[in-house]
């Protein structure tokens, strides 16, 4: 699940590009919602645009909602947009912290891990659910344990009501970390991680 404010900017850009990144992966779903969602909106334009650009099938398909608990609850892993996101997640369920980042924390982080921890997760859980639970763990495990960052590289700009040049901007911030979560989620689907 992708999280941001309005769900119809970051979240669903977000959600887009990983079903599209994630289709390898089966049974994996993939979904968005907001913390103040503007429920039933339709994708802001440019950032529907943006996304299409970067390889989403349906952008004009989105129809926005609010984050609930049952959402979070039923979510193996959150992925928000920016910290007070992450707040919100928590807040609506204390028990989701382990499975709760900003999207680009997660990738940080996911860079850091050893070939040998992800290996003994590997080799250890023959279940997907069990061994992609293992590895969020694991990752929640590292937080707060590597060279510390400007909070404000854990948030994706939220481009809403601003300029082109910020959507751009938004953007930049938000796919590399689509693309590592990506990469390590098809990794510890197939029992094959790729370390960069």
């Amino acid at each position: 699940m992708t999280v941001c404010s309005g769900n119809i900017c970051r979240s669903p850009m977000a959600e887009q590009i990983l079903r599209v990144q994630l289709e390898p992966v089966h049974g994996l779903e993939v979904a968005s919602a907001g913390t103040i969602g503007l429920t039933g909106s339709p994708m802001d334009e440019r950032a529907a645009r943006l996304a299409e650009r970067l390889g989403s099938r349906d952008a004009d398909a989105h129809c926005a909602r609010a984050l609930d608990i049952e959402m979070v609850r039923g979510s193996n892993l959150v992925f928000a947009m920016a910290r007070e996101h992450r707040k919100a997640v928590v807040e609506l369920l204390p028990r989701a912290a382990r499975k709760t980042f900003t999207i680009r924390e997660f990738a940080r982080i996911t860079s850091f891990l050893s070939k040998e921890d992800i290996r003994d997760i590997l080799e250890t859980n023959d279940d997907l659910t069990e061994r992609f639970d293992a590895a969020i763990g694991l990752v929640a495990d590292e937080r707060g344990m590597l060279p510390p960052v400007a909070p404000s590289e854990d948030d994706v700009v939220d481009p809403y009501g601003r300029t082109d040049d910020i959507f751009v901007q938004s953007a930049e911030q938000l796919m590399p970390a689509v693309t590592a979560s990506a990469s390590f989620i098809r990794g510890i689907a197939s029992g094959a991680v790729v370390f960069q």
